[in-house]
């Protein structure tokens, strides 16, 4: 029988504890070193880099924030966050 051991991403500590599972099925984990909670192998981020080049490129052929919405199915607030980035 293989066991796996599993450590807080923050601390490293090995004394966890489960603490419920996440809206898309995933264990989660609270730490009692560190007091933080997450998950088991979370996902780095949302949309990838070249969703998110994408998505700009259209902006800059002047679409408007609206229709990117409506198009991509991304916030608003999102595609504002990531152009002042590149600015």
């Amino acid at each position: 029988m293989v066991t796996v051991t599993i450590c807080c991403r923050h601390c490293i500590s090995k004394d966890l504890i489960q603490n419920g599972h996440a809206s898309n099925g995933k264990q989660k984990y609270y730490c009692k070193s560190c007091k933080r909670r997450s998950r088991e192998n979370p996902a780095p981020n949302g949309h990838t880099e070249e969703r998110r080049e994408e998505i700009i490129r259209s902006y800059q052929e002047r679409s408007s924030l609206r229709g990117l919405t409506r198009t991509f199915g991304v916030a608003r607030n999102i595609v504002s966050d990531w152009l002042k980035k590149r600015q």
